[in-house]
C-alpha cells in the first residue's frame, strides 16, 4: 500500500503539512549483488524503502517491506546508518520529513518480482554495476557496503 493508513488518517488532521515520519531502507545483499525496485511514483531504481508502522519494530518493518515490494525473504544484520532526511514534497503535494533508519539485510529466499503498486521493476544488480539512481540511495547502498560493526550517524 503506498500510504499506510495511519498516515491517511494523519492528512485528514493535518493536511498537507510536515509530518515527521519513521522511515526504514533495507539495502539487501546476495553476495555481491544488491535487490533493487524501480518505483512508480518517479521510475527511479531504489533500495527497498517504507514507513514504520506505529509500535512496529524497525527491523520487522525493514523485513515487511522487502517481502510486500519484492517477495523475498530477509535477514536483517545491523543497523547501517540514522539520518534525518531534509523536507520530501510528494506529487500530491504532502510534506514529509523520514527518520530513516538505514539497514544491512541479507537475502534468505525467495524469487524477486512486482509484488505490489508501488514498483514497476525489480532486479538483482552487481554492486560494481549499479543502474542510474538518485545519490542519496547510491550513498545508502555504499554505507551498508562500507560499514562495519558500529552504526554511522549522520551529523
Amino acid at each position: 500500500m503506498p500510504i499506510p493508513e495511519f498516515v491517511v488518517a494523519l492528512r485528514r488532521h493535518v493536511g498537507h503539512d510536515p509530518l515527521w515520519l519513521p522511515a526504514v531502507t533495507a539495502v539487501v545483499l546476495r553476495g555481491s549483488q544488491v535487490l533493487l525496485v524501480r518505483r512508480r511514483d518517479n521510475s527511479a531504481w531504489a533500495p527497498i524503502t517504507g514507513i514504520i508502522d506505529p509500535g512496529e519494530q524497525p527491523a520487522v518493518a525493514a523485513a515487511r517491506e522487502v517481502m510486500e515490494e519484492t517477495g523475498v525473504r530477509i535477514h536483517v544484520e545491523s543497523l547501517a546508518r540514522v539520518g534525518a532526511a531534509h523536507l520530501t514534497e510528494h506529487a500530491n503535494g504532502d510534506q514529509a520529513y523520514y527518520l530513516d533508519l538505514l539497514f544491512k539485510c541479507r537475502y534468505d529466499g525467495g524469487t524477486a518480482y512486482i509484488a505490489d503498486e508501488e514498483s514497476v521493476d525489480v532486479g538483482w544488480f552487481s554492486v560494481s554495476n549499479l543502474p542510474p539512481m538518485g545519490p542519496v540511495y547510491v550513498d545508502r547502498i555504499q554505507c551498508v557496503l562500507d560499514s562495519r560493526l558500529e552504526t554511522r550517524f549522520e551529523r
